[in-house]
């Protein structure tokens, strides 16, 4: 019923979290999107943003994928759907009420090639020893990236969790005041042989930043 009536108004649910404040689910023409209070984490504009990242890779080669920021699961969907990704995806949140919506209101479960994980994004990288084809970083606190993810030391160690031949898909921020921060991050990558391309305003909005092996 909430989906044939969202074609008519908005229909919202508000939920609570400790780390991203007030989240709203919202069917509208008839589909559900989840936001927070001034962005969109999943099945909306992200969607979109990351979609336009992952048609420039080539994903025949990427056996296994480690997302860092879930929101409620859209990258996943894309993957699935718009690209027939069946090989091994590693999501990490750290918020348990996002996984939970994730899950609950958006069908995005475990299960054989699927592992979700509540856990801090760098606590994560630090201390697993696996190596990923494509990690995906989307880490938002609502329109912020958390300055600890805009530091060199946070990319030195994605760097350790890549794949010899891998690649990095990172949806920055649209802040700027970070475009400092940014190119710093693109020189680091750059001056360890990395060829990276960057596109700005990206559906009207953020800035995606794709770095591979050269």
């Amino acid at each position: 019923m909430a989906k044939l009536l969202s074609y008519l108004y908005p229909i919202t649910k508000k939920v609570k979290s400790e780390i991203n404040g007030t989240l709203e689910i919202t069917w509208y023409n008839g589909k559900k999107h989840l936001n927070s209070k001034n962005a969109n984490y999943s099945y909306g504009s992200l969607q979109r943003i990351l979609k336009f990242g992952l048609e420039k890779l080539d994903l025949k080669n990427v056996h296994s994928i480690l997302i860092l920021g879930l929101g409620g699961g859209s990258v996943i969907e894309t993957l699935k759907s718009d690209f027939n990704y069946q090989n091994q995806i590693t999501a990490i949140d750290i918020d348990p009420q996002i996984i939970a919506i994730a899950k609950h209101e958006f069908q995005i479960d475990i299960s054989k090639n699927l592992k979700i994980i509540c856990d801090d994004a760098w606590h994560y990288i630090e201390n697993t020893s696996d190596t990923f084809d494509l990690i995906i970083i989307d880490l938002f606190i609502d329109i912020t990236v958390p300055e600890q993810f805009l530091d060199v030391s946070f990319w030195e160690t994605i760097l350790k969790r890549k794949s010899p031949s891998g690649s990095i898909l990172f949806n920055a921020s649209l802040e700027k005041e970070l475009s400092q921060k940014l190119e710093h991050i693109i020189s680091y990558l750059k001056a360890h042989i990395y060829q990276v391309e960057v596109y700005k305003k990206v559906n009207q909005t953020n800035t995606v930043i794709l770095a591979r092996s050269i």
